[in-house]
């Protein structure tokens, strides 16, 4: 039998309605969108803007104010680096998170390399920002805060409306990676005041390898340098012979996440709880991690104290989940997700992430509760820490030697 999916959070398979309208876009309508002399090219661009203006709908934007990029990635760093480079003459000072995804924090990364000044919030053990803090760390000198909406391990989602606010005060532009919020919960660019946001099409049921950057084109008028340069497609903002098939795509997946997302919400809200309230039901020493109330609704960050991280991904091999050990560096360092929470390394290499979609079922959470059940129970048992705890010792007051 095929592996249960619980990662969606990772990537989200395409949806079939989504694959179909795709289809003709392959080998019928197979224009360059860009062709601007002919049926074929006409009815490619046509397609775009529909899907321009299906996505802009989800988001309560105007149809111009997407631009089509490769993916979430592609946009967080058009984003950060077009703005920054963009504003040069008003300041060189960007704020961000140490929890954001590495397509924000890379980024921000290279332009400290480029001379430019960034600070890293920390987040409190919910992983909800300070307000407090943000408003202290802005500046005469501050171009841009970049502040994700839903946090891609923990699924904690921070307010961002107040965040945009905060912003649209101090004259600062507002960035949020927005990719595992867009279709799963309202975000509406109006309300939240948000100059910029990255979106992606593969983690709301459409393809692989094309996203969007939404760029606020009114109150304020954002603009950014290109990163990448050629025939100034896309407003000049993103050159490229767009992706037509995967815009099609992104397009149709959009429509369905409009029109299905409360529904959905409230079935993986209820797959969630059956998922928590089973293992709970079961064993003991399980923790959350991040905000139980402001967080994502089919996703759940889970740490089972006394048990070894690895031997736990081992045991539930058939159960496809994401791990709190960075192993897709190859390297064994707890997430530094988990770790800014305040998490120690023992919690953080035994949690997991649950991510529950459009296709879960009750009968793959109840079969993911009872497999982590037993495998947790059984390398407990073979745990003398576990068994120290049974017996009432206190594991902080216990000498270890060092030989």
């Amino acid at each position: 039998m095929d592996p249960i999916y619980m990662d969606y959070n990772a990537t989200t398979p395409t949806d079939p309605r989504v694959f179909d309208v795709m289809a003709p876009y392959f080998t019928k309508v197979f224009g360059n969108a860009a062709s601007r002399t002919h049926q074929f090219g006409w009815d490619a661009e046509e397609a775009v803007e529909k899907a321009r203006e299906q996505i802009a709908s989800l988001i309560n934007a105007h149809p111009k104010e997407i631009v089509f990029t490769s993916g979430a990635t592609e946009s967080d760093n058009l984003a950060i680096k077009g703005v920054l480079e963009m504003y040069a003459d008003k300041g060189d000072h960007v704020i961000t998170l140490e929890t954001e995804h590495k397509a924000v924090l890379d980024s921000c990364k290279a332009l400290e390399k480029a001379g430019k000044r960034v600070t890293y919030l920390g987040v409190g053990a919910d992983g909800l920002v300070s307000m407090d803090e943000l408003r202290e760390a802005i500046t005469d000198k501050t171009v841009l805060v970049s502040i994700m909406h839903a946090n891609n391990e923990i699924g904690v989602v921070q307010p961002i409306t107040e965040i945009g606010a905060l912003c649209r005060e101090n004259g600062v532009l507002f960035h949020t990676d927005a990719v595992q919020s867009v279709g799963k919960i309202a975000f509406d660019v109006e309300s939240m005041n948000v100059d910029l946001a990255a979106l992606s099409a593969h983690k709301m049921y459409g393809p692989k390898g094309v996203g969007a950057l939404y760029v606020r084109r009114r109150k304020p008028r954002v603009r950014v340098t290109p990163i990448i340069d050629g025939g100034g497609h896309e407003r000049g903002m993103r050159s490229g012979t767009l992706n037509v098939p995967g815009i099609v795509g992104f397009g149709a997946a959009a429509a369905l996440a409009e029109a299905e997302m409360d529904a959905e919400a409230k079935r993986l809200l209820s797959l969630k709880a059956r998922l928590v309230d089973g293992i709970n039901a079961k064993l003991d020493d399980v923790y959350i991690n991040g905000s139980d109330k402001s967080v994502l609704p089919g996703t759940v960050n889970m740490s089972f104290a006394y048990v070894e991280g690895e031997s736990l991904l081992m045991g539930i091999n058939d159960i496809a989940v994401s791990s709190g050990s960075a192993c897709t560096s190859a390297s064994l360092e707890p997430s530094y997700v988990l770790k800014a929470l305040g998490l120690g390394d023992e919690l953080a290499h035994s949690s997991i992430r649950f991510g529950m979609g459009r296709f879960s079922t009750e009968e793959d959470v109840d079969f993911v509760v009872d497999k982590v059940v037993s495998v947790v129970t059984r390398l407990r048992e073979l745990s003398p820490l576990w068994e120290m705890v049974q017996e009432g010792i206190d594991l902080s007051t216990v000498q270890w030697s060092s030989h």
